[in-house]
């Protein structure tokens, strides 16, 4: 398993705008029109991945503790599902019952809202503040498969309890390190 990590896509960007149908319900998510209240994780994740293996429990805990704070999950697959089944549309669907995932899972099959993000790998994790506005992007934590590190999404939440608090968000924030989006070939 190669590590890629994320390009860290600059502070202040707006949230790009995308439609995308969630693998569960198929019905179609529109952002930034749906904003939380307080603020929204966009989660590059997938299904096969071993880096999104290690933490999806950690994630579905986390989306579980702030939803009620005013901050939105939302995951997004935009693997080429030709090179890897296991990440179609339905395997997503599975994956999400399984873990019990409080959250829209999107699926991205033309890949253009990764590319929007700047996205590079699985993990990578991007909060946008109440108006939409990019404060935090990089990674969960510093625990990876093997490392011995314990999951606690403590980089994420740090970034996210700044937010609840009306306080500034530390510049110094850390690439996401993980499985390679999987770009379709042309």
């Amino acid at each position: 398993m190669a590590a890629t990590p994320s390009s860290m896509l600059p502070l202040g960007t707006a949230m790009p705008h995308f439609s995308l149908p969630d693998a569960v319900s198929e019905s179609l998510y529109e952002m930034p029109r749906s904003p939380a209240s307080r603020g929204t994780v966009i989660a590059f994740i997938c299904n096969h991945c071993p880096y999104v293996k290690h933490m999806i429990d950690s994630l579905v805990d986390f989306a579980n503790e702030y939803r009620d704070r005013g901050i939105q999950v939302l995951a997004i697959s935009s693997n080429d599902v030709e090179r890897y089944p296991e990440d179609s549309s339905d395997m997503m669907a599975l994956l999400a019952q399984k873990h019990f995932f409080g959250f829209p899972y999107l699926y991205d099959e033309t890949q253009e809202i990764a590319k929007a993000f700047q996205a590079e790998c699985t993990p990578d994790f991007y909060l946008f503040n109440e108006k939409s506005i990019l404060v935090y992007r990089g990674r969960f934590d510093n625990s990876t498969p093997g490392n011995g590190e314990p999951v606690t999404g403590s980089d994420l939440r740090k970034a996210v309890e700044s937010l609840l608090k009306g306080n500034a968000i530390s510049g110094e924030q850390y690439p996401s390190i993980g499985c390679s989006i999987k770009w379709k070939l042309h």
